[in-house]
């Protein structure tokens, strides 16, 4: 996909000087203009341009917000009401803000589920794939520390939770409990940290993505037939056919993320957190963030001990398995096969995980109580059987379908089955030019 000379051409003196200094335009034009893309893409390759957009309306609103807000717990909340009633649209700012959070982990997870259905992460993949985990696991950490800026009553006690789970890890889970919080519990060191480290983290992000999209460019990108490109005429320019897919996804993307801001922009929120923090008074039922409540439900999974772990140790290991499991993918899965189109059993064995992930989800907001355990223990048990059963076993059992000789030629066929015509009638237009 890298493989060819530039066809760049200044056409002006100007253009000519700096090319030969710092060949930038040169280097946007070679990878977002002429960049060559296999032409079988469909709109499930559009979240990795929506996460750029979400990534940097992020930094952008959060750099603003950062002028306003104070890191200090007996003012924090008050900022953010401030904010949110006398500094200038700052309620849209915060909105924006707090739910572009979520639509970025929305896209992020459709992104991630697009990469396990097509093999994205198979050779030579592997290092994009893994890149692409690194992103995930700071935008986790990134999250978890700006849920507890507004300093609410869930941010107080999610905060208090969670860090409280690393004192189960032995030897230096108290160690790391105290470096968190600055000292002993939850309080103005706590909260300078995580803003320091909230502030800090996007940049980190942005650093990341800029090599997950140079690893990107290295080795091609994947597409839904999970086949190599063979030749030119399995590609196309990247502009315009793929900026104009992009930018169509981008803007529904973005309307259905403007009707939450101004028609619902607390939905996606906990009410406790709308009251001040209150180390006093527990709150009923501690929960993170929606994006959060599957993991949240495979460390609640584990009641039991198992020999010398004890189950408090036990589920946070379960937890961070979990998230572990992503990224030892490409060397789980043994078959030589990309896409789940041309695998029957895989494609089933996804979909029922995927039906898993949301069903984890769901149990994650449920209290750990009657038949929510065994619900959550189960689940957990086919999470953790996926990756470490299923794919390495059905790679060596499943006969696939056979898969087309090339990309053009699975677009013939696909063109041909929907139009109905016979294959000389379908390929004239598609070979023409």
């Amino acid at each position: 996909m890298s493989e060819g000379h530039s066809t760049y051409s200044p056409k002006t003196g100007l253009g000519r000087w700096f090319d030969a200094r710092m060949p930038l335009p040169r280097l946007v034009y070679d990878s977002f203009v002429a960049y060559p893309v296999p032409r079988n893409l469909n709109y499930m390759w559009t979240f990795g341009g929506i996460l750029s957009i979400m990534l940097v309306s992020q930094i952008i609103t959060g750099i603003v917000l950062a002028m306003h807000y104070v890191s200090d717990t007996s003012l924090a909340f008050g900022s953010v009401e401030k904010i949110m009633r006398d500094v200038n649209s700052g309620w849209l700012l915060r909105y924006m803000h707090s739910n572009g959070a979520s639509f970025f982990f929305i896209a992020v997870y459709l992104h991630i589920f697009r990469g396990l259905y097509y093999g994205s992460y198979k050779a030579p993949r592997e290092l994009l794939w893994v890149l692409g985990c690194i992103i995930y696991l700071l935008m986790m950490a990134t999250g978890f520390m700006g849920y507890v800026l507004p300093w609410g009553q869930m941010s107080f006690w999610g905060a208090t939770v969670i860090t409280g789970f690393f004192t189960a890890i032995p030897l230096v889970g108290d160690w790391i409990q105290q470096l968190l919080l600055g000292g002993f519990a939850v309080d103005n060191p706590t909260l300078n940290r995580f803003f320091a480290l909230h502030y800090l983290l996007p940049f980190m992000i942005a650093g990341v993505v800029v090599l997950h999209v140079w690893a990107l460019h290295v080795t091609g990108q994947n597409n839904p037939t999970g086949i190599e490109v063979k030749s030119k005429t399995d590609t196309v320019a990247f502009t315009p056919y793929a900026t104009i897919k992009d930018a169509f996804a981008m803007v529904v993307f973005l309307l259905v993320f403007a009707y939450f801001i101004f028609y619902m922009p607390n939905y996606l929120g906990h009410p406790d957190n709308y009251t001040v923090a209150d180390p006093l008074k527990t709150p009923a039922h501690i929960v993170p963030e929606w994006y959060f409540l599957p993991f949240y439900a495979i460390l609640r999974a584990v009641t039991f001990n198992i020999g010398p772990i004890d189950s408090k140790l036990g589920g946070v290991l379960a937890m961070f398995g979990a998230i572990a499991m992503l990224f030892i993918l490409p060397w789980l899965d043994t078959s030589k096969v990309r896409s789940a189109v041309y695998r029957p059993w895989y494609k089933l064995f996804f979909w029922l995980f995927a039906a898993n992930a949301i069903f984890l989800g769901w149990l994650g907001s449920k209290p750990a109580e009657g038949w929510y355990i065994p619900a959550m223990q189960i689940s957990t048990l086919f999470y953790f059987a996926f990756f470490l059963v299923v794919l390495p076993v059905l790679g060596l059992i499943e006969t696939p379908r056979r898969l087309p000789n090339s990309i053009t030629e699975a677009v013939l066929e696909k063109n041909k089955a929907g139009s109905g015509h016979p294959a000389g009638a379908a390929a004239a237009p598609e070979t023409k030019g």
